[in-house]
């Protein structure tokens, strides 16, 4: 079998739309909530997002592409571009059958499909956009990424919700693994911060209605959290098999070394209180790996800052690794990010695997008063510097489906 490796990476996200921006800002502990103003939010009871400022589609993909793809395809499409940069690989120099695309969206083009239905409403079908159905459907992002970089191997959009960007790492993580491929564009993106999500989000009671102080409402393991932020974004790996980085001498920034999958069984939208799910995609991720608990040196916790979800987790990782889950420090990204729905796994491998080259641990941020029930080491307001070889990261999604993966440090 082969090992695997990242080469590339790529970032679009509330606080910073390149790596190097991204990774200051998350271990400096830089919000990027804020209020939003893309449109109306007189009458909703959420007021607050995580969204993608600075990002120019048509000055990135030109404006004739731009205009044809929704949001979530041009997110994808910059944080691909920038990660096959980083990875310096050239089409003249693979065999493109041999490259192939994993990369899925919770929503996909939810701002297309609106649009469309007030144009239908307005102006009656004729007007209705002939592209609205290609811009629309999930798989987009990776058929446009597959298209631009004349990857003819396996291409899929997983739709496993929020547990989406560990789903897609963790599968093509699998194809060059078993020498079906030797290069994959892996991770997730989404761009669902609408007036209609917001709405049904905010009315779910699932989102914080911390309005007034947008940059501390997302608050993972605190007692006084009252729900998600959403917030948009992609984050986008370039996987390669080892064999084939060493050949080109590629920059190596960490090993992928497991990856387990599980289902909650248990409700649409609520996790298991128990953390059942969870405990075993992370176990069947250690099993994946051949390494004992005891090598997890540091966890990137899924953590929304929701009362239930934060509190399972928890349980979730004391019943893995026993009286040691008080010494493994954790990270909660989403303190931070707020929570990026299918782009989240994707952006926190990203950070994940920074965190082993680098040896930093991300804050969280916000964690002022814990919930008694959370009371593990979640690195609390500054990042810590520590000595990290391997790490863990999950993410869960609605449905119960749950995925976790193992990241190592590069030797």
């Amino acid at each position: 079998m082969e090992r695997v490796v990242i080469t590339g990476m790529g970032v679009v996200s509330p606080i910073g739309n390149s790596l190097n921006t991204f990774w200051n800002n998350l271990i400096n502990g830089e919000s990027g909530i804020s209020h939003i103003d893309t449109f109306d939010v007189t009458d909703h009871k959420s007021k607050i997002a995580g969204i993608i400022r600075d990002f120019d589609a048509d000055a990135i993909l030109g404006k004739k592409e731009a205009r044809r793809l929704d949001r979530f395809s041009q997110f994808a499409l910059a944080a691909a571009e920038q990660a096959w940069i980083d990875s310096k690989l050239g089409l003249e120099s693979i065999d493109t059958e041999r490259l192939g695309v994993y990369v899925g969206s919770g929503i996909g083009g939810i701002e297309t499909f609106i649009e469309n239905i007030d144009t239908l409403r307005e102006k009656g079908p004729r007007r209705v956009s002939p592209t609205l159905v290609p811009a629309m459907i999930s798989n987009a992002a990776a058929a446009q990424i597959s298209i631009k970089w004349q990857a003819m191997g396996p291409s899929m959009s997983p739709v496993s919700a929020c547990a989406i960007g560990n789903t897609a790492i963790g599968e093509a993580f699998r194809l060059i693994r078993s020498e079906e491929v030797d290069v994959m564009f892996a991770g997730g993106t989404e761009a669902a911060i609408t007036d209609l999500s917001i709405a049904s989000f905010g009315n779910a009671t699932a989102l914080s209605t911390r309005n007034d102080d947008a940059t501390k409402a997302s608050r993972p393991f605190d007692e006084n959290r009252d729900g998600f932020v959403m917030s948009e974004g992609a984050g986008i790996l370039i996987l390669e098999s080892l064999s084939h980085a060493l050949r080109r001498e590629a920059k190596i920034y960490a090993e992928v070394i497991g990856y387990g999958a599980s289902s909650d069984a248990h409700h649409m939208v609520a996790t298991h209180p128990e953390g059942k799910g969870a405990h075993l995609a992370m176990r069947s991720a250690l099993k994946s790996a051949k390494i004992a608990p005891e090598e997890i040196d540091v966890i990137s916790a899924h953590a929304t800052s929701t009362k239930v979800g934060d509190i399972s987790e928890t349980m979730a990782i004391k019943q893995l690794f026993g009286k040691r889950a008080y010494q493994i420090p954790i990270t909660a990204n989403k303190s931070m990010l707020g929570h990026m729905l299918g782009a989240a796994g994707g952006v926190e491998a990203i950070a994940l695997a920074m965190s082993l080259k680098e040896g930093i641990v991300p804050p969280t941020i916000n964690l002022e008063n814990p919930d008694p029930l959370c009371d593990l080491d979640y690195v609390p307001s500054i990042a810590r510097q520590a000595k990290i070889n391997t790490g863990l990261s999950n993410s869960f999604g609605f449905g119960g489906h749950n995925a976790a993966i193992v990241l190592k440090k590069y030797e």
